[in-house]
């Protein structure tokens, strides 16, 4: 299986420039991307069973990688909600399958989005990692909009193993995240 096109730009390009960028003693220091979560919530499910079904089955066809159903933890009565109910779908990539994922996130996927501007720098947690809300599954290609029922949108972790949000922020970038510009000095 040939390398993703990100994972060869990481090793060859990205690597050396953010070791020289954040003065890391080491290569190993630098930080890199370790897992990308997809995270659908599904709360018409509640009413309709069918509907954790489909979003599994879109979660499976937008990544490539079998998407599991999320169970309720608690019961939540005025929700009518019970312990162990299915309300969402998630899919967690790690390896070739999150660089490839990636790539065409940022360059099939994103552009897609309308009136797409960049997406806001204002999705990290502090530790490193990034959280990015998309609104529509359709700006997908693999999803095909006849066969689409309902729009629904999903969120996107970005998990890294930077130790501040700063570092996170030029790996994401350097790996082609369309951040917006805040005018802020690069």
């Amino acid at each position: 299986m040939a390398k993703p096109r990100l994972k060869e730009k990481f090793d060859s390009e990205i690597k050396s420039e953010l070791k020289e960028k954040f003065q890391f003693q080491s290569v190993m220091e630098v930080p890199k991307l370790t897992k990308i979560v997809l995270n659908k919530g599904i709360g018409a499910a509640v009413a309709d069973k069918k509907l954790v079904d489909q979003g599994v089955e879109e979660l499976t066809l937008i990544t490539g990688q079998r998407a599991v159903a999320t169970k309720a933890k608690n019961s939540i009565s005025n929700f009518k909600l019970r312990d162990g109910m299915p309300i969402g779908a998630k899919v967690t990539l790690r390896g070739y399958k999150m660089y490839e994922f990636l790539d065409r996130l940022v360059s099939i996927a994103l552009p897609r989005v309308r009136d797409f501007k960049g997406i806001s720098d204002k999705g990290f947690d502090g530790r490193g990692n990034y959280t990015l809300g998309v609104t529509e599954q359709i700006i997908f290609p693999e999803i095909s909009i006849e066969k689409v029922n309902r729009i629904s949108g999903m969120d996107i972790t970005l998990v890294t193993t930077a130790k501040t949000d700063e570092e996170a922020h030029a790996l994401l970038k350097s790996l082609g995240m369309p951040f917006v510009n805040n005018n802020k000095e690069e």
